[in-house]
């Protein structure tokens, strides 16, 4: 196993690879509720959506273990769902099968980009400070999320967003989270962010913050699977649906865009915090981890789950420690399990997570001091990209930020021909995703 994963030679430990597993899956297993409870409402069974995304999870989560060997889960991607169920199925009045066909074409043009070196060469060509950027950015959006999970960042009419009520007991319970995460950082205890969130998870259960399993449902539903294969009630497959609508070929083009570069993101901030991004700032094993993403892409939606994609949680296990792929396969049996013990994993609420996802968003801003601030045609779009990412909600949108500006800036200093062809296609199909969707 030691040589297998090459446990030893970087650095970490069978042990901490299961406790960073532990940790990140911890850290993501909302998926388990939020994805069938997304999916259903658009015709898809919740046991079937349920079956789906732990499976899909786990499959996809082994595969970049054991292939790629690097510290990368996946699952069903947020935001990509609510594409598929509101725009595709409620917005063009489709059955849910032709919409999951929809993701099916979206993975196979993504893996014919990373086959062809396309998706790589696009990584190669972004300005490091850039690549510092987007990790940056992913490492607030983090911290954001946890903050609005624990109720301690709410909606505001008057100014979108403001401070909770720290008597709130989701607030309180959150508030507990991130004083025992960075206690424990601080101390150096290890599988600290783990220990945080069991911790927290069991204060709240007094609190009526963590709820308590009120059904116990063993039942497994294969429905979903083969999803785009299942004739509708037209006779008519829904792979070929999608060929004969025009219009969905826009959403496909949209899902595109997101998984291209929410994926090319995480990787680099994961690849950050754990140590596999080489002196030239390149991701090692790039193209193994974009074709695994690219695979799951079209996975997902064979199997009725939604485009699954690499998490930006991953940072919260490299934080921990994860340096190999058996931490994913620790992740890849928690989802297994998760398919028959949902109601437990439920239990996990994002108040219990919250301190987790500050101290990675803390440890995420550790390389901002790498950034070239004194050149406005680096430090401009970087800075778009960090408080994009964020402020929008959404990965692709802040590294779209950043590139575009990146070529304005170069353009206004007379510097047009320094920039690189594909990042000027990449800037290009960013802002045609922005004027058309």
């Amino acid at each position: 196993m030691d040589e297998f994963f090459k446990i030893s030679a970087r650095g970490s430990s069978v042990r901490t690879e299961v406790i960073a597993g532990l940790t990140t899956f911890l850290t993501m297993a909302y998926v388990v509720a939020v994805n069938p409870a997304i999916l259903s409402q658009a015709g898809i069974p919740f046991s079937a959506a349920l079956t789906a995304t732990c499976f899909g999870a786990a499959l996809m989560t082994a595969i970049m273990g054991l292939v790629a060997n690097r510290p990368l889960a996946l699952a069903s991607g947020m935001g990509l769902n609510a594409v598929v169920v509101f725009s595709i199925v409620i917005g063009e009045s489709v059955d849910w099968r032709v919409a999951m066909s929809c993701v099916v074409f979206e993975g196979v043009i993504i893996l014919i980009l990373v086959l062809c070196g396309l998706r790589e060469a696009i990584m190669d060509a972004i300005p490091a400070s850039l690549q510092q950027a987007i990790g940056i950015g992913i490492g607030l959006f983090i911290a954001f999320i946890g903050l609005k999970g624990g109720l301690l960042i709410v909606g505001s009419e008057s100014s979108l967003i403001t401070m909770g009520s720290v008597k709130d007991p989701a607030a309180i319970v959150a508030i507990i989270s991130i004083v025992l995460a960075i206690g424990f950082t601080v101390a150096k205890v290890t599988g600290g962010l783990l220990w945080s969130i069991i911790i927290a998870t069991i204060i709240g259960i007094s609190m009526g913050v963590t709820p308590l399993p009120t059904a116990w449902d063993f039942g497994l539903d294969f429905s979903a699977f083969a999803a785009p294969l299942q004739v509708g009630e037209d006779g008519m497959l829904p792979l070929v649906k999608v060929v004969l609508e025009p219009a969905l070929l826009l959403f496909v083009f949209s899902m595109l865009m997101s998984d291209f570069f929410d994926t090319l993101g995480t990787a680099f901030a994961v690849g950050q915090e754990a140590n596999f991004i080489d002196k030239d700032g390149r991701i090692e094993d790039a193209r193994k981890i974009l074709a695994i993403d690219s695979i799951a892409a079209a996975v997902g939606g064979f199997i009725g789950a939604s485009s699954i994609t690499c998490y930006a949680e991953s940072t919260s296990g490299a934080a921990a420690g994860a340096r190999t792929g058996l931490s994913n396969l620790v992740i890849a049996v928690a989802f297994v399990l998760c398919a028959f013990l949902a109601p437990i994993i439920g239990m996990i609420s994002s108040s219990a997570t919250c301190g987790a996802l500050v101290v990675v968003g803390y440890l995420m801003m550790s390389n901002i001091g790498q950034i070239e601030w004194t050149k406005p045609e680096l430090a401009i779009p970087a800075f778009l990209t960090i408080v994009g990412i964020p402020l929008t909600y959404s990965i692709t949108n802040g590294i779209g930020f950043g590139f575009i500006f990146f070529c304005i800036i170069m353009i206004a200093q007379g510097r047009a021909k320094e920039v690189s062809p594909l990042m000027w296609v990449a800037s290009i199909a960013f802002l045609l995703s922005f004027l058309l969707v």
